[in-house]
């Protein structure tokens, strides 16, 4: 038994070290991409503007899942091979994210390319949630959850509600559609809306990040 939980924590340290190699070559690629615009002055870099745009919003997008890995992996001690694979599914949509910046501005910011790029953040969005369920499988087993963890399934409710919305809105005004989906950033800005309020109550066994 003592074998098994060290090797338990051993692999969550590893599964915080692997992410945030992965995330970081995520946002890598994303800079790489960025070019220098042919023509010198202002309209040089207007003409750069709609990629510096949706490469503002992928980077808020990636970082902001970053943070929220980052504070839900430290809320358990026990990882099992569930959490190993549903961070692996979450880090490879994730993964697609450069891919799809570019692919939206090959193809001008049209119709289906927004979408494309809507469906991979909705896609995004619910692998994030199938970890978040399978870390809190884990805190159910340890009796680690708590009302805190619970209070922040209605972030996901929202941000899928609001990815659908983009997506219907894609073929009228792409635009419009990266608009909405920027939205969700106001959401996930905040890693938990309960992590301050819970830190008035002394938990030494899930201290939240100060």
């Amino acid at each position: 038994m003592a074998e098994s939980n060290t090797n338990s924590q051993m692999t969550s340290s590893r599964l915080e070290a692997f992410s945030d190699g992965v995330i970081a070559v995520i946002i890598t690629i994303m800079v790489l991409e960025l070019h220098v615009p042919r023509e010198d002055g202002w309209a040089g870099l207007w003409s750069v503007a709609p990629r510096l745009s949706v490469y503002l919003l992928s980077f808020l997008m990636v970082g902001i899942y970053w943070i929220n890995h980052h504070e839900l992996i430290r809320r358990t001690e026990s990882i099992d091979y569930l959490v190993l694979w549903s961070n692996l599914i979450f880090l490879f949509v994730l993964s697609l994210v450069p891919f799809f910046v570019d692919y939206l501005d090959e193809k001008d910011f049209s119709s289906f390319s927004t979408l494309l790029y809507d469906l991979t953040m909705l896609v995004a969005g619910l692998s994030f949630f199938l970890l978040r369920w399978a870390v809190m499988r884990r805190q159910w087993y340890a009796g680690s959850l708590s009302r805190r963890d619970t209070s922040e399934l209605w972030k996901h409710g929202i941000s899928l509600a609001i990815y659908l919305v983009a997506i219907a809105m894609t073929f009228y005004r792409p635009w419009l559609s990266l608009a909405i989906v920027a939205l969700v950033t106001v959401v996930w800005v905040v890693p938990g809306a309960a992590v301050k309020k819970s830190a008035k109550e002394p938990r030494p066994e899930n201290a939240p990040i100060e």
